[in-house]
């Protein structure tokens, strides 16, 4: 097995030099850099990431959890955040908290003792447990899409916070549909406790205001964030005496259990109900009609999230800071509105 004096040999340079190619620890010479690279090509070396992390306390891993990793979104995330960890020479660590605190404390328990050297963590709706033992144990972390409301001793955010917006995509929704003259718009929430979940209601709120419309309590539902809870969520709305006759649905996985409850009842979209999602997926726009809707920039929150945890790691006592990344508004024919992409008038 070939070793790193065996590079520096072959390469024409020191131990140390190639130690700083590979580390990326100082600025080296392009052309004596590419001559390491291609000594280290020529002859198989591969780092000793366990000596390494021996002589650093750094074992060059993130630690990732995050639930519902089989949901589109977070599968996006989930490859913006191996891309970038990759990008900067770290390898990833996954583990699913199922949205239970319990177990979300659990898992990043686990992961620290595999001494990562940080850990990226979409927070369950109740982080407590989460927030004490990373405190506790200084681990350095950030919060992936759902913010949590833990403000450091000056008043700021106490962790790193990377997301997509909520509240004005989502009132952008409710007022494209009060455009089209719909005056009953139902919201298919998701789980209690989310910061998402209390954002895109908020933005709910503020687009009927904006178009001059009530707030009736009863046109909000809880989908719970999933599929079946959904479908049970779409059917009470489908029950009032009053139903809705537009339908915004907070994430993707509850798209579909609306959809399904639609479905059951004999009613066609955009025909008999109007429908927007916040979520657009790969294939929303294979669906009859095709769904309006609102797309995350779901790899670019993954590799913002990676970024901002390697700045803490290089500097641990900056202030926490809260990044928000913009949503696109796709505009298709699930609303009632003709065909954008015939028209060539795609927004």
């Amino acid at each position: 097995m070939a070793t790193m004096a065996d590079v520096a040999r072959s390469a024409g340079v020191s131990v140390a030099t190639v130690s700083h190619v590979l580390n990326g620890t100082r600025p080296v010479l392009p052309h004596t850099r590419q001559a390491v690279l291609d000594a280290v090509e020529e002859l198989g070396y591969t780092t000793n990431t366990l000596a390494r992390s021996l002589v650093t306390a750094r074992t060059r891993s993130i630690g990732l959890a995050v639930s519902a990793i089989s949901n589109p979104y977070f599968t996006e995330i989930l490859q913006g955040v191996e891309a970038s960890a990759l990008e900067h020479g770290y390898s990833l660590l996954i583990a699913d908290p199922h949205d239970d605190p319990e177990h979300e404390r659990k898992v990043v328990q686990l992961l620290h003792e595999r001494r990562v050297d940080g850990m990226i963590v979409a927070p369950s709706p109740d982080p407590r447990g989460l927030l004490a033992y990373l405190g506790r144990h200084d681990v350095p972390a950030v919060f992936l899409d759902r913010l949590v409301d833990a403000p450091a001793a000056d008043g700021g955010p106490r962790f790193d916070q990377v997301c997509g917006d909520n509240a004005e995509p989502t009132s952008r929704l409710v007022a494209h549909l009060a455009e089209l003259g719909h005056r009953r718009i139902g919201l298919v929430a998701g789980l209690p406790g989310l910061s998402t979940t209390s954002e895109r209601i908020i933005g709910y709120r503020n687009g009927l205001a904006f178009a001059g419309l009530p707030y009736d309590e009863r046109l909000v539902v809880h989908g719970h964030s999933e599929s079946a809870a959904a479908e049970q969520a779409t059917a009470a709305l489908l029950s009032l005496a009053v139903p809705p006759t537009a339908l915004v649905t907070g994430n993707n996985a509850m798209t579909i259990g609306a959809l399904r409850a639609l479905r059951a009842r004999g009613l066609s979209v955009p025909g008999d109900i109007a429908l927007c999602c916040f979520d657009d997926f790969a294939w929303a726009d294979l669906f009859s009609p095709r769904l309006t809707a609102i797309a995350q920039p779901s790899k670019d929150i993954g590799a913002q999230a990676v970024r901002v945890l390697l700045e803490r790691l290089a500097e641990p006592d900056r202030p926490a800071r809260a990044v928000r990344l913009p949503c696109t508004f796709v505009h298709r024919t699930s609303c009632g509105c003709p065909d954008p992409s015939e028209e060539g008038t795609l927004s």
